[in-house]
């Protein structure tokens, strides 16, 4: 017995149990923490509750002051806590204060309107060149980007199997400048910049993008598994990892293939882009890059996004996979119908589907409170990242002024509303005609009609006030209508707004 407890490590236990101690003193006293989102120069929404939430000990009082108001919680037995204040309006820089065993502060708090800027890579196109991108007149651009009242968020793109509860931030919080802007959502950006000189308030902005992404993937698991007839996207998800082991060898082939061209001063050889299986799994951008910031109350959303899911599979499924994951998003914020406005696809030679696409995007405008920007006069026919991004987001922002604040503007391009048959030939209706219809730029060019034998033959289209009459000669009894229907239609119907009206598709309703 002496000999076992002579060899004993004493030293070895003495250290172990001192760690210990530590650890326990530490759990004991756990710093109070506060999510990422919460940090100096950031924007809170005003006319709503402001929530603030975080971790610390199980069971410790935790406070929270903000505005002149104190509200206090207790951690439940993990370690999580919750705690709201009143509504309040635009204003600041304020400080908050969070308190429990240490305090955390935070300055140059503004209160004004917060909106996500998500989708992929035309929403995640930045300001500044790089990588053959930068918005047109980019320098001048960037330059005066000195707007103290404009604050941008940037979320790092990850995915998970699951939803965090805490955002990986790439930037922090930081004020409107020409060093913060340039890496930043170019649409983002001049999106809340038409929206803080036409409101006059504070205005956040969060980049919360990732190119090359699809819809799925940012849509939530709940959202997917309700729904019988998103079930493809499940099936597409096997089918490309049951490839996925041939296309890792493929990209290693192709990389071998790019150095050996460097090494030998020839052209760098081109292959197809292949996704990252990360981006594009389903409910995985929703759980790390949504999920963690549903708690914290928003204005609303922008989108731009559909490129991704513009195969002939996933097509005729889009309408009804964005549609879900607006309500999705809608429900796990849990503010109602809040503005959700997104951008239709522009032109693009090689997007020999976007027709259709286009088409399924406009369909979500049937539910409250959303809007497009229509783009199919502002996209580089051969560039699927036009440098645009102005116009993108003056109509995002004229969406959002009409439908997020109320002023009585014309905030769209004429929308289909029905057609009807006046013998030989079709009058075509729409929605959004405030100031007449016009063609820009000579006669009203790309209407096509079609008879029973579904030959379409182009369209002699003439405007009569806010209609538009077509036929042709090659088409005695016409069945059917459509408008821009080519990824890069040759289109030029206005409204009195100078906005462009969105392509379609429709067949002449009978009732006999």
């Amino acid at each position: 017995m002496k000999h076992l407890i002579s060899g004993f490590n004493f030293s070895s236990v003495r250290l172990s149990v001192l760690i210990l101690l530590i650890s326990s003193a530490g759990l004991a006293t756990a710093e109070v923490r506060l999510p990422s989102i919460f940090a100096d120069h950031m924007v809170v929404q005003r006319n709503l509750p402001v929530h603030v939430w975080g971790a610390a000990t199980p069971d410790e009082t935790v406070s929270v002051t903000f505005r002149g108001e104190s509200q206090s919680a207790t951690t439940d037995s993990l370690g999580r806590w919750s705690v709201y204040l009143k509504p309040g309006k635009a204003g600041g820089p304020f400080s908050m204060e969070v308190r429990g065993t240490n305090t955390i502060t935070l300055e140059d708090v503004l209160v004004g309107d917060v909106w996500v800027a998500s989708g992929q890579s035309n929403m995640e196109f930045p300001m500044a060149e790089g990588m053959n991108r930068g918005v047109n007149n980019e320098k001048a651009e960037i330059a005066a980007a000195n707007y103290p009242r404009i604050r941008l968020l940037d979320i790092e793109p990850r995915s998970s199997d699951y939803p965090l509860t805490d955002e990986a931030i790439r930037h922090a919080w930081s004020v409107c400048t020409p060093a913060s802007v340039a890496q930043f959502s170019a649409v983002g950006y001049l999106f809340a910049r038409d929206l803080q000189q036409h409101q006059d308030v504070p205005i956040g902005v969060i980049d919360d993008t990732w190119g090359g992404t699809v819809a799925e993937a940012w849509t939530s698991l709940d959202a997917l598994s309700a729904n019988a007839s998103l079930m493809p996207v499940f099936a597409w998800r096997a089918k490309l990892m049951d490839a996925l082991s041939t296309t890792l060898l493929q990209q290693k082939k192709e990389q071998q293939e790019i150095e050996s061209a460097k090494a030998a001063g020839k052209p760098i050889p081109e292959f197809p882009w292949h996704p990252d299986p990360d981006s594009w799994k389903p409910a995985g951008l929703y759980n790390a890059m949504i999920a963690p910031i549903t708690p914290f109350a928003i204005k609303g959303v922008i989108w731009y996004q559909g490129e991704s899911n513009g195969d002939l599979e996933a097509v005729p499924v889009y309408g009804e996979l964005f549609q879900a994951m607006i309500q999705d998003w809608r429900n796990h914020w849990a503010q109602g119908a809040f503005p959700f406005l997104f951008v239709q696809l522009p032109n693009w030679n090689p997007g020999s589907t976007w027709p259709e696409l286009r088409e399924q995007q406009t369909e979500a405008l049937s539910l409250k409170n959303t809007g497009m920007a229509v783009t199919i006069d502002v996209g580089d026919p051969n560039n699927i990242h036009p440098k645009d991004k102005q116009d993108v987001a003056a109509r995002l922002a004229l969406a959002a002024r009409a439908i997020a604040y109320g002023e009585p503007i014309e905030s769209s391009g004429p929308i289909f509303r029905q057609v009807t048959e006046e013998g030989r030939s079709l009058r075509v209706w729409f929605n959004h005609t405030e100031g007449g219809l016009n063609s820009k730029n000579g006669t009203l060019r790309g209407f096509e009609i079609v008879g029973a034998d579904q030959k379409y033959f182009p369209g002699q289209a003439t405007i009569d006030g806010n209609t538009v009459v077509v036929s042709s000669p090659s088409v005695a009894a016409p069945v059917a209508v459509r408008y821009g229907w080519a990824a890069n239609p040759d289109c030029n119907l206005y409204n009195g707004a100078n906005l462009p009206a969105s392509p379609f598709q429709a067949k002449v309703f009978n009732t006999n």
